[in-house]
């Protein structure tokens, strides 16, 4: 079986997000196949279902005229951000009633991901993501609808993490954030770490990627 994977490149989250429910759409009427979408945001803040507001340490609009777009979102978890050198990928999978083994598959691409640079993370339980010591390197929040997953994961590939310092990121206090970047000491390439994401994905689920960049399709 194969899966579709779009790179969308830099792209708001507003646009990102219609093109996600079409895509999910398209899965669900089965005129599509299982699709992961990667690209980045510029600087926003999510709040998905567990989301009261608390967890923000500004009102709304301090975001928006501080260069941050906000959007309450129907995915799992409570707030985060994305920005600039963070991967997200949205997974557009047939999941069913299996959404706790979906999460664990996620987790484990990204730990691949991860341990492929020499990274030792690892998923908590009760805690979706994936974490390095008391840090977090990957988000992970999703939703399902009609048996198939939307939203997805947020890896800290160069993120700007001072970024994070303006909320309580998953409200999870006491714990911090960090990247492949500031891990490694170095910067990723992008392109590089789509494509372990990738072939992590591939592995993790079984399933041939066929990519398309732009209108291109490529095995």
């Amino acid at each position: 079986m194969e899966f579709l994977v779009e790179d969308l490149g830099l792209l708001p989250y507003g646009e990102a997000w219609a093109y996600q429910k079409a895509v999910h759409r398209e899965v669900v009427e089965g005129s599509r196949p299982p699709t992961l979408l990667l690209l980045e945001h510029p600087r926003v803040i999510t709040l998905g279902r567990k989301a009261t507001g608390e967890n923000l340490l500004f009102p709304e609009g301090w975001y928006r005229e501080n260069g941050f777009e906000l959007y309450w979102v129907e995915r799992g978890g409570d707030v985060t951000y994305h920005g600039p050198g963070q991967l997200v990928g949205y997974p557009i999978f047939p999941v069913g009633r299996e959404v706790r083994r979906f999460l664990r598959q996620l987790e484990e691409a990204i730990v691949r991901v991860a341990a492929g640079y020499g990274i030792p993370a690892y998923p908590t339980p009760g805690y979706a993501g994936v974490w390095v010591g008391e840090e977090k390197l990957c988000a992970i929040g999703v939703a399902v609808k009609e048996g198939v997953s939307f939203h997805g994961f947020a890896l800290n590939v160069n993120t700007d993490l001072n970024d994070f310092t303006v909320i309580v990121p998953c409200g999870l206090k006491g714990k911090g954030v960090t990247s492949l970047e500031r891990l490694l000491g170095r910067r990723v390439p992008m392109e590089e770490a789509k494509d372990r994401v990738v072939q992590a994905f591939a592995q993790v689920f079984g399933m041939e990627p066929v990519r398309r960049k732009g209108h291109e399709t490529q095995v």
